[in-house]
């Protein structure tokens, strides 16, 4: 039987299990290491660093309870009108079944009301990730905006919004 999904803001419950998924995703892709949201010291606090006008994560909900992806909008440090969709994962059990497609189009919608123009960094290696964005429109560009510790991630992308 397939399993369903919904979207929901994240929870102070939920902290620990998306921080889970996030190193899961992260061992997967060889970027358990500085300069990548490895070492991110907000990682299991997201229900607190999401919660203010403008920032908002999102986690994907199997129909057994189980977290099995996220994502998020935060603002970009010294930017006003352009945000960073951020910490965007789903575990390989949960990919292809359209569940990435729900939180991008909830993060996007969400980011609109805030913000011109959003922002995302990636690795080389998600090439899948990259296909993903450039379906939504991201347009990848040469250099960092802004300095958000991820280093490693040399892949970058804007998106009018």
């Amino acid at each position: 039987m397939k399993q369903a999904y919904k979207i929901r803001e994240i929870r102070l419950e939920d902290n620990s299990a998306v921080e889970v998924v996030i190193r899961s995703c992260l061992i997967e892709f060889g970027a358990n290491h500085a300069g990548t949201a490895w070492e991110d010291p907000d990682l299991g606090r997201f229900s607190e660093i999401y919660c203010s006008e403008g920032n908002k994560y999102w986690v994907a909900v199997g129909s057994d309870g189980e977290i099995v992806g996220g994502t998020g909008i935060g603002a970009l440090p010294g930017f006003s009108d352009i945000c960073e969709l951020q910490k965007m994962y789903c575990l390989p059990n949960a990919r292809g079944t359209g569940i990435a497609h729900k939180l991008m189009d909830t993060a996007l919608e969400f980011a609109k009301r805030y913000y011109k123009k959003c922002y995302l960094e990636t690795l080389p290696n998600m090439t899948a990730a990259q296909k993903f964005y450039e379906k939504y429109g991201f347009v990848r560009i040469n250099e960092p905006l802004g300095d958000t510790g991820h280093f490693e991630c040399d892949v970058r992308y804007i998106k009018e919004l």
